[in-house]
This record gives structure tokens, sequence and C-alpha cells, in this order.
């Protein structure tokens, strides 16, 4: 799965970026239209291992209670992003239960209702790793995790301040613990969300 640019955004253009960005969505259902730093991206739809790396997560965070009364888990939700009024589309999202009253543009909502983040990388892990990392941090998301498929890595951002997150980084064999300021303290094993098949 591969993210392409597709147009520069002018100070002046926003409205008919957006609408350009509504516009390739409804061409191309199912793939992800997303505006970083002023540009257009277009991802195709994920791959099975992508989404059962999803799947992997989801069950441990609703089992620990996270999508009940105080907060919700919901995949590819939106988010309004506050550098240059651009957007993204997360995989996966722990969100304050009132998100819907936080709708800004574009089924996009408030960064102050994601209490985290997550993406799973495919072709286009460069802007899962770098591009959205500085945007989510510029935003104030608290906590940003990247099971990062390509390098066989799990990144756990947290504290984000001056544009920029304290980072720890999880090796296949190890475990770790989600920070409790989601919600919950919820704990996963790399080995199972990298899908990776125990050692013979």
């Amino acid at each position: 799965m591969s993210a392409a640019a597709v147009e520069k955004r002018h100070a002046w253009d926003h409205r008919s970026l957006l609408e350009t960005a509504e516009e390739i969505s409804e061409k191309f259902p199912g793939h992800r239209v997303e505006i970083l730093g002023g540009q257009i991206t277009v991802t195709p739809p994920a791959d099975g291992p992508h989404g059962e790396s999803l799947t992997d997560v989801m069950i441990p965070l609703i089992a620990a209670g996270l999508h009940g009364e105080e907060s919700r888990v919901i995949q590819a939700m939106g988010v309004w992003l506050c550098s240059d009024q651009d957007f993204t589309i997360p995989d996966l999202s722990v969100v304050d239960a009132d998100y819907e009253d936080h709708l800004i543009e574009y089924n996009s909502y408030d960064p102050a209702v994601f209490r985290m983040v997550l993406e799973v990388t495919s072709s286009n892990y460069r802007t899962d790793l770098r591009t959205k990392v500085a945007l989510y941090a510029e935003a104030g998301i608290p906590v940003y995790v990247i099971i990062d498929r390509k390098h066989q890595r799990v990144h756990v951002l947290t504290n984000p301040h001056n544009g920029e997150y304290e980072h720890a980084v999880h090796a296949p064999g190890a475990t770790f613990a989600l920070p409790s300021s989601i919600g919950a303290e919820v704990k996963f094993s790399v080995d199972t969300l990298l899908r990776l098949k125990p050692a013979n």
C-alpha cells in the first residue's frame, strides 16, 4: 500500500483543497484520503495482515473497558490537526465518549478528544514514522502508537511537548503497557502485534 501526494495547498485555497479531497474520496471508495502538510495523500485499502494487527489491538482495548461510557475505540476516525489545517485518519483511536460534540470539518474531530492514535505501517511507513509524528505532537495527541511492520518494532510516543514526543521503542520478544492516561493500562506483546510466528 502506498500513499501518493496529489496536490499542494496554498494559503488562499483551503476550501478547494478540501473539496478536492472529498471528490477523490468519492471516486476511490475504500481509499484513505488525508491532507498532510498541505498535500492530499491517497492510500489504497489495507491488506489482511494490516487488518489483523488492528484486531489484535482492539480486543485488549475493548476488554479493558475502553469502549464504554467514558471512551470509545474507533477505526478510521478523522483528526483535524492544528498544523496548516491538515487532517489525518489514523488506523485506530481511543477517544472521549462525547467526541460527536467536537466535529470540526470533513468528518474530522478536535484533537482534544483523542486519548491515543495508532497507525499500522504499510509501504508508506515514512509518513507514519516521520510526518505524522510531528503533526500529532503539534496537535497534542497524548499517545501515538506505531506498529512498524517494516522495521519489526512497536513505537510508543507519549507526552507531547513543543512538537515532539518522548519515544519508547519495543523490539520482538518484548511486552509493554500503554500509559494509563488513555483510561486503562493495557499490556501488549510485540510479537502478537507484529504477527510474528514463534521460533521453533
